[in-house]
Order: C-alpha cells, then sequence, then structure tokens
C-alpha cells in the first residue's frame, strides 16, 4: 500500500490502515516536511536513517543545522494505538500542513508524507 486517504476524528486521530500497522510498530514519528505537509516515518526508520543523517560531525554546518531545526521543530514521537491503529496529530501540526479535515497520505521510499488533499494534489 502507498497511498491512503482518511478523515480526522474529532480529537485530531488518524487512523492508519490495517495493512501497514506492523510497518509502525517499533512506534511513530511525525514531523514537519520541506512544504505544507508532514512526514510520518516508522520510529525504526526514524532512528536508522534520518536520525544519523540529522547528527553529522561538523557543528558549524548551517545546512545540517536548518535541517535539524525543521525536522525536531514540533516533532512528536508516540506508540500506535494497538486497539483501533490511530495515532494523535497535535494542532500545531496540522496548522503547518494546512490540514482541517481531511488527510491524504503518500509512500515516499521509507517514510510518508501526509498532508491536505489540496497541499498534496
Amino acid at each position: 500500500m502507498d497511498y491512503f486517504e482518511r478523515k480526522l476524528d474529532d480529537k485530531r486521530r488518524l487512523t492508519i490502515p490495517t495493512e501497514l500497522r506492523a510497518e509502525f510498530a517499533s512506534g511513530v514519528v511525525l514531523s514537519r516536511g520541506f512544504g505544507e505537509y508532514l512526514h510520518l516515518y516508522p520510529q525504526q526508520v526514524w532512528d536508522r536513517e534520518v536520525e544519523p543523517a540529522l547528527a553529522g560531525n561538523n557543528i558549524f554546518d548551517e545546512e545540517l543545522a536548518d535541517l535539524n531545526v525543521r525536522f525536531r521543530r514540533g516533532k512528536t514521537n508516540q506508540a500506535l494505538d494497538q486497539k483501533q491503529g490511530r495515532i494523535v496529530i497535535e494542532q500545531h501540526l496540522l496548522d503547518y500542513a494546512v490540514i482541517t479535515k481531511d488527510v491524504i497520505a503518500v509512500r515516499v521510499g521509507a517514510y510518508w508524507r501526509v498532508g491536505s488533499p489540496e497541499k498534496l494534489a
């Protein structure tokens, strides 16, 4: 599965499709994207690929520092609700991605872009 559409419930919860829940068994990381959308990572992908890339070796690398700010500002970690496979998207992330109720998620390699239908069209 490389794409899904959902509606957020009244508590800002996004239900992950049953077919994808095993992918997020290690946990879920949500962060800002490069545009008006979010990145959704399985915890193991964040730990294995994103965290080492953000760590870098040069503390004076401004481009890397900018990436750290983008991905760490507002980043949330959480466990997938085992009962119904839901995650809560915090309001500040919804505001950043201009998401109101309808959500589209598209796989981009090892992570997902999550946004409003208007922004990911």
